[in-house]
């Protein structure tokens, strides 16, 4: 991608190709079709919804259950990164074919330096119409959009726009602060009234640094049509490429995603030693016949190195998958990654409570092996953190990705009283509540219910309802009408002498916990 100055005061021309939906896709394949309403999530969250869901109310970034409460026989499938990196291979050549410098954002999402290609190819609205034309004939819709700054470019892809040079401040200004990608702070500034880009873009960038730190001041800078940080030049005779070369070449996978993880740590330890970070990296390889490949990876937060490692298993499967190389090539010699995007890294201050860095290390290691064999998602740790739902205080995060950080004292207004249920569902079962009549009890909105409960319907059977406490109240996202939920919960013991925990989003009942009595 091209430079902007060192002072970011001009960001360059990107193009951004996106493919709705590219998770569905991935899942469903050839069966995929927007009449099905289908989901697809991660951690509990919707990642993507087909358009069929999309009508129903299912928004990106929903909570799971709150997703199923609105579309009935909604289809619900866990995400595959695997399948989504080799499936979006095809389309990454096809657009790399009128440009040079592609670079993958993510499965879905690529992303070229517009000014050259659109010289060559008689313009920027030519361009995006060759770039549609080469996805679909991959067998894909696409969206292009073209904008000062990568961040523009995305936005703009969605809406298919191309927005004139200088006026990614303006086409940003009217969209919600959760467009900047950072979750934990467009909650913040919803608490705080402000929820449009353009609001935040005009406080003073001195203020937000001092209230909002670096990635504060870096989502400013975004939103004013900046590039995030300023890049910097390569320190003179430095060599930051990671490579390995291979006495025997290598015709699967599983040997060269080792070789990945360590590289990746090769790859940060050399740029920690300069105090530089990058926002991309080129994935080479070398075969035996002579021939090679290559494929360049951003990463929309920090390319951490589990980060790094999972991009370039997901590349090495997808070009064995293409038979880019195997015993037909002789298999791969060499392996590297080639930083680039480089900017200053500050780094971290090492505290007391660090510990035993040693015993870190193999602990890195340990889990590195796991995470080449199973996928980077597969180790997670586990933290309690502040939430009103027990599913919502468990948070897993794969192992060396950043912690959500959620405030478990922080006023969690409707948060149920202690104690926890023992055992709480990933998927919360649909599940009937009725009174003496036979009818669906109701909650009012103001938290009372209207009949007293007398009758549980489980999946398994029906229980008499012998005794129920509640209901606690719950509203989400309540400035934002589109995305705004109500939820009610209520503990209710039942005839086999089991206390359940209920909930009910728009008029359905689901069972989200089980009492150990």
């Amino acid at each position: 991608m091209a430079r902007p100055a060192d002072d970011g005061r001009t960001a360059p021309r990107v193009l951004a190709c996106w493919v709705p939906d590219w998770p569905v896709t991935a899942v469903l394949g050839e069966e995929a079709g927007p009449e099905r309403p289908v989901v697809v999530h991660e951690r509990g969250r919707v990642l993507a919804a087909s358009r069929a869901a999309r009508e129903a109310g299912v928004r990106r970034g929903q909570k799971l259950r709150s997703a199923q409460a609105l579309a009935a026989g909604l289809e619900v499938h866990e995400r595959a990164p695997d399948a989504e990196a080799q499936l979006f291979e095809p389309v990454a050549d096809a657009v790399a074919a009128l440009a040079a410098h592609l670079e993958v954002l993510r499965p879905g999402m690529v992303a070229l330096p517009a000014a050259g290609a659109a010289r060559f190819h008689g313009g920027e609205h030519e361009l995006a119409e060759k770039v549609v034309d080469a996805v679909e004939a991959v067998g894909h819709e696409c969206r292009v959009g073209i904008a000062d700054g990568l961040l523009a470019a995305q936005l703009a892809a969605r809406a298919g726009r191309i927005v004139d040079p200088g006026a990614s401040a303006s086409f940003l200004a009217p969209l919600p602060v959760a467009e900047l990608g950072d979750a934990k702070l467009a909650d913040l500034l919803g608490r705080l009234g402000i929820t449009s880009i353009g609001a935040f873009a005009a406080l003073p960038a001195a203020s937000i640094a001092d209230r909002f730190g670096r990635t504060g001041a870096a989502a400013h800078r975004l939103a004013r049509g900046l590039q995030a940080r300023p890049v910097v030049a390569r320190p003179p005779g430095a060599d930051l490429t990671a490579e390995q070369r291979f006495e025997e070449p290598h015709d699967t996978v599983e040997p060269l995603v080792f070789a990945a993880r360590a590289l990746a740590e090769h790859l940060h330890t050399a740029l920690a030693a300069h105090g530089l970070g990058c926002e991309r990296f080129d994935v080479e390889v070398d075969c035996a016949d002579g021939t090679g490949a290559t494929r360049a990876w951003r990463h929309e937060g920090a390319l951490s190195t589990g980060a790094v490692a999972e991009r370039v298993r997901w590349q090495l499967q997808a070009w064995q998958q293409q038979r880019r190389f195997g015993p037909d090539q002789r298999g791969i010699t060499a392996l590297r990654l080639v930083p680039d995007g480089l900017y200053r890294d500050p780094g971290r201050q090492l505290s007391l409570a660090d510990g035993d860095q040693e015993a870190h290390a193999r602990v890195e290691r340990a889990v590195a092996r796991v995470q080449a064999l199973l996928g980077h998602g597969a180790p997670a740790t586990v933290e309690l953190a502040g939430g009103r739902a027990p599913g919502d205080r468990v948070v897993r995060t794969p192992w060396g990705d950043a912690h959500q950080e959620r405030r478990a004292d922080g006023p969690w207004p409707g948060r149920l009283p202690a104690p926890s249920p023992t055992r709480v569902p990933a998927d919360p079962p649909p599940v009937r509540l009725l009174d003496d009549t036979g009818a669906e009890v109701e909650v009012t909105a103001r938290a009372e219910v209207r009949t007293r409960p007398a009758r549980l319907v489980l999946p398994d059977g029906m229980l008499a309802v012998t005794g129920w406490a509640g209901p606690w109240p719950e509203q989400e996202r309540w400035w934002d009408p589109q995305e705004a939920r109500r939820t009610a919960r209520l503990q209710v013991t039942v005839a086999d002498g089991r206390a359940l925990l209920l909930a009910v989003t728009a008029g359905r009942w689901r069972l989200e916990g089980d009492y150990d009595t």
